[in-house]
């Protein structure tokens, strides 16, 4: 096994623990629970292979959904323990989104697409999987609030890209890529820092004309 297929493999078990956490937390059955997990795990993957015009990977390989079959396994024995650990939850969910990162942007380079592309199919892989998440879930999609999420994708994505220009190793570009998403997104949210909102000044416009009437 190359040090690719382990990092999709534990991005995998990551996301899809994270997933099936939420669905928990939202009382779905083990099944509904294993779908969310699933989707959390592959939807991203899945987008940016159709993107590329290859066969998604989780088709020509069961493992991925072996491995999502043991992270409902894991949420089901430990039960309570996990759905209270938001904490761990986030983590799950921070290491998921950089090992993807990187996992579809090394994918989009050996198929040849340049630098650009790379960069938006790595932010697919990773953030993807969790808009399809929320949406099952019924919670407006992290990536479309004001945290640092896909924009954290794309850091990795050129520090992954500077990496592999000057000359180190795969396997460290992987790590370096990686673990510059972990980092940031773990950082942006202990220290509350987020992208500006858009500001709807229809709305200002209206509360104005109440104020007036």
């Amino acid at each position: 096994m190359n040090f690719t297929i382990l990092l999709d493999y534990i991005g995998t078990f990551a996301f899809a623990i994270s997933g099936i956490r939420m669905a928990a937390a939202k009382k779905f059955d083990w099944f509904g629970a294993y779908v969310v997990g699933l989707v959390t795990a592959v939807g991203g993957g899945t987008i940016r292979d159709l993107l590329l015009g290859i066969t998604p990977f989780w088709m020509q390989q069961p493992s991925y959904i072996i491995i999502t079959g043991i992270a409902l396994l894991v949420v089901i024995v430990f039960g309570k323990k996990l759905v209270r650990m938001n904490t761990t939850m986030f983590l799950f969910d921070a290491i998921g989104l950089g090992l993807f990162t990187v996992v579809g942007f090394e994918k989009s380079l050996d198929a040849e697409f340049p630098i650009w592309v790379s960069i938006i199919m790595g932010t697919l892989t990773g953030a993807a999987g969790g808009i399809m998440r929320d949406i099952l879930i019924n919670e407006v999609p992290l990536i479309f609030r004001k945290d640092i999420y896909a924009t954290a994708c794309i850091l990795g994505g050129l520090i992954f890209y500077i990496c592999m220009k000057i000359g180190i190793s795969n396997a460290m570009c992987e790590i370096f890529g990686a673990a510059s998403v972990i980092i940031v997104r773990i950082w942006a949210v202990r220290k509350s820092v987020s992208l500006p909102l858009m500001k709807d000044d229809s709305s200002d416009d209206e509360e104005e004309m109440k104020g007036r009437s």
